[in-house]
């Protein structure tokens, strides 16, 4: 693989060195409310330069590190199988070489094709989840791959007790009621997760964001915006307390719609987790 020529704040190593491969993935043909998402990496890419590489938060600098930047996947919008399996054989050849995939949204689907590798490549994997949405509808209006029906098919895979959903506030009423049969579910907020840490933290974790978790208030650049959200600092610890204790194979970060704020300030809070998120990973 040869990097993008406009890479993410930072990550212009080389493939070959380095440890993390950050990838675009702009899909959202089956968003059911706002579309936008399929704009995010892109985006991201060009606002990163606003951003400095060193986080205070961790004492680290991204510069410090080997990361690669492969670009935005050209996927097909007409055909949802296609782009699903276009990531997936994306992520076979990261996963070969022994490297941690860090997909850039897009809608939630996109999991569902870097997922199917992962769960091909590590036995016994498990799946933590933040987000607003359950996303455990079987179908939504009939159709069975969709951005509301991600995590049912991630379920299907791994099935009973492998799936830890935090953040939850939103939902029809059968979703919940699997939740309760099928997966663990907090609403509202993150708590219960180091408990959940301590569980898992030998088994390898897929790490799920969907950046609606935030409120909106504090990020309203998304295509199914829910009030009553978590903060940035309470999104950001959460995720780097799964990243350093647990054994996290590979991580995505979905949902922002930058059409949808015009500030840009929801796109500096995804880029300020990518950032943290990257460097935790590199440790």
């Amino acid at each position: 693989m040869t990097r993008n020529i406009e890479t993410f704040l930072g990550c212009d190593s080389e493939y070959d060195e380095s440890k993390i491969v950050i990838f675009g993935a702009p899909f959202d043909s089956t968003t059911s409310y706002r579309p936008g998402t399929r704009f995010a990496s892109r985006t991201m890419r060009a606002e990163s330069y606003g951003l400095e590489t060193y986080s205070p938060y961790q004492n680290l600098d991204v510069t410090d590190y080997k990361i690669f930047d492969g670009g935005d996947l050209e996927l097909c919008f007409g055909d949802t199988n296609l782009a699903l399996d276009d990531i997936k054989n994306f992520a076979q050849k990261i996963f070969a070489d022994e490297k941690i995939p860090v997909m850039i949204g897009g809608e939630h689907l996109v999991t569902l094709g870097l997922f199917k590798a992962a769960a091909e490549k590590f036995q016994n994997i498990h799946v933590i989840h933040f987000d607003a949405h359950t996303d455990l509808r079987d179908d939504y209006l009939g159709a069975k791959l969709s951005h509301a029906t991600v995590i049912r098919r991630v379920y299907d895979i791994v099935g009973d007790g492998k799936i830890f959903q935090f953040g939850i506030r939103s939902g029809d009423r059968p979703e919940f009621e699997f939740a309760e049969k099928h997966t663990r579910l907090q609403k509202f907020n993150f708590g219960g997760l180091e408990k959940v840490i301590a569980e898992v933290a030998d088994e390898p974790i897929y790490l799920t964001i969907d950046l609606d978790v935030l409120d909106p208030s504090v990020f309203p650049g998304t295509g199914t915006p829910e009030a009553g959200g978590v903060t940035f600092i309470e999104l950001l610890n959460a995720a780097l307390n799964v990243i350093k204790n647990c054994n996290v194979v590979a991580v995505d970060l979905v949902e922002l719609s930058p059409p949808y704020d015009p500030s840009g300030i929801s796109t500096a809070t995804a880029l300020k987790i990518l950032r943290e998120i990257i460097l935790a990973l590199s440790l």
